[in-house]
């Protein structure tokens, strides 16, 4: 007997717009993949928003399960690496873009895409850290990898409410880097502090508007979510040989700067592309992760909802109305 199961469907309605609700759905409409989860936490994030809106850069058919991220435990494997049991989580790939994805209590997925549940993390806290953490975690692995320590100056994060801001803000602190966070929301300076910013600018202090090519250095590293002239600014405020990685194009995806910064500074612009992270470094992140950036706060940058309360959510994601992550426990 076919088994049903509760999900997210964002259906194409006859006037364009896209329907978004909690329905019954089937293992057998799942992809015919090597390994079947039972998902239990899922995590929010914009990408789910963008799918669930109808974007077509993101998800190009329709009726579709959003979701990028998934932890949970394995109900069938078809490959010898996994048995049934296990507990694993899922990050990026496809999951939830075209493939049907972590907003559901079932998942089917290639066994490439799947990572033991990491020892010092729970299900849940795998899934607060998620895509989001994952990707914080992915610059400060390049900070480190590149020589960014502690004593080597103030480390700047853009999009500091946001969900890879906020994580980013709490792994730093928590293994001793000095925070500076942009934010251009007021009322959040407390929640931000108690992350472990030790200083917060305004969006206006983190913009230099009139496009000289450099600036007196201040960052030795960046966490950039926004891009723009946010992302600009920042790469002619660092110091020399700092780094600046960059993950996000919240307000734009445009960049206009000269090639000063890099000629005479030395200054490292980094890509972050967590979704597609080779397995090999996959396992080295989470292994960070776990053993030095795992924040002490995880209930303080989370809280958690059910399913029903997914589409709702999904739309304050869209209006840039949400802080922290949201985790969605099924």
């Amino acid at each position: 007997m076919d088994q049903s199961f509760r999900a997210i469907l964002v259906n194409e309605t006859s006037d364009k717009n896209f329907d978004v609700k909690v329905s019954q759905r089937y293992i057998s409409e799942l992809p015919d993949n090597d390994i079947l989860i039972r998902v239990f936490y899922s995590g929010l994030n914009y990408k789910d928003a963008l799918s669930a809106s109808g974007n077509k850069g993101i998800t190009r058919k329709y009726p579709h399960t959003p979701g990028i991220d998934a932890a949970g435990v394995i109900v069938d494997s078809r490959v010898p690496e996994f048995k049934k049991g296990e507990e694993v989580i899922v990050t990026g790939y496809d999951l939830g873009m075209n493939t049907s994805g972590g907003l559901a209590e079932y998942i089917c997925v290639p066994a490439s895409w799947v990572v033991r549940r990491p020892e010092k993390l729970s299900l849940e806290e795998a899934m607060i850290i998620g895509t989001s953490g994952f990707t914080a975690a992915s610059g400060i692995y390049e900070f480190i990898k590149h020589g960014v320590q502690p004593e080597s100056g103030e480390v700047l994060i853009t999009g500091a409410t946001g969900a890879v801001g906020s994580m980013a803000i709490a792994m730093l602190s928590k293994s001793g880097y000095h925070v500076v966070a942009v934010s251009g929301k007021p009322d959040a300076a407390e929640w931000l502090k108690q992350l472990g910013a030790e200083r917060i600018i305004s969006r206006d202090e983190a913009i230099e508007p009139t496009g000289k090519p450099l600036l007196p250095g201040k960052w030795a590293a960046v966490l950039d979510t926004v891009g723009g002239n946010m992302l600009s600014t920042a790469i002619r405020s660092t110091k020399e040989r700092g780094i600046v990685a960059n993950c996000g194009m919240i307000v734009s995806n445009e960049l206009n700067v000269s090639v000063f910064p890099f000629i005479l500074r030395a200054v490292r612009l980094i890509g972050i592309a967590s979704a597609e992270t080779p397995m090999k470094r996959r396992l080295e992140i989470w292994d960070l992760i776990q053993s030095e950036l795992k924040p002490t706060l995880l209930p303080l940058i989370s809280r958690t909802i059910s399913l029903e309360q997914v589409p709702a959510e999904l739309q304050l994601m869209l209006k840039g109305k949400q802080q922290g992550k949201v985790i969605v426990s099924l």
